[in-house]
This record gives structure tokens, sequence and C-alpha cells, in this order.
């Protein structure tokens, strides 16, 4: 997986998250495993990579749990969700990820719950 496939995103270590989140790293691994963030392994080498884009003020964007748990149940893999949030949609407008930053959670929801159809 190459971090080219998402230019959108900076991406940040677990370490840095952690640093974000003021928890230690083993509480990131556990938020990732929850589903409460998604990660990728990306560089040079490969190393799991959580988008910096996913926290807002030294906590993690609202509603971007429950978005990943949408997009889970409806089939997809950490790399289709972070496809699917950092893409342009021209009915919200901007990208699912910034609708999120900008509190428009709903918007984003119900949108995901429709890619179940």
């Amino acid at each position: 997986m190459s971090d080219d496939l998402f230019p959108e995103a900076t991406w940040i270590s677990l370490d840095e998250v952690s640093q974000i989140l003021d928890v230690p790293v083993n509480k990131v691994r556990q938020l990732i495993a929850e589903g409460a963030i998604a990660s990728l392994r990306v560089g040079e080498p490969p190393a799991p990579r959580i988008p910096a884009e996913f926290f807002q003020d030294g906590v993690i964007v609202k509603n971007l749990g429950g978005t990943l748990t949408v997009l889970a149940d409806s089939g997809f893999n950490n790399e289709d969700a972070l496809r699917w949030l950092f893409t342009a949609d021209e009915t919200l407008p901007g990208t699912p990820i910034q609708a999120l930053r900008e509190d428009r959670g709903r918007e984003v929801r119900r949108r995901a719950q429709s890619l179940a159809f």
C-alpha cells in the first residue's frame, strides 16, 4: 500500500496519535481494533499510519467511529473506507472527512448508510 493512493491525507504514526490524544500507544491500537479510527500500512518501510485529519483539537473527529462502523457493515475494508472518506462528494460538498470535521456527521452517515443498499 502506498501513501500516494491518498495524496490528500496527512499520515501520522501511532506514536504521534498517542501524543495528540494523550494516551499510550496500546490505547491507540485498541481504538483501531474497536473501529474508532482506521489505519493503513503506508510509507517506506510500510508501517501503520493514521490520517491526521481524523483528529481535531486533541480528540477524534466526532462521528468518525460511527461512520467507520457503517462503512464496515456495508462491506468496506479500511482502504475502501479511507478512499470513501477522502473522495470528494459534490452533494456534501467536499469530502466526507471534511464534512465530519465541520460537524456534519448526520449528512455523512446518511450517505454511508445508502451504500449498503
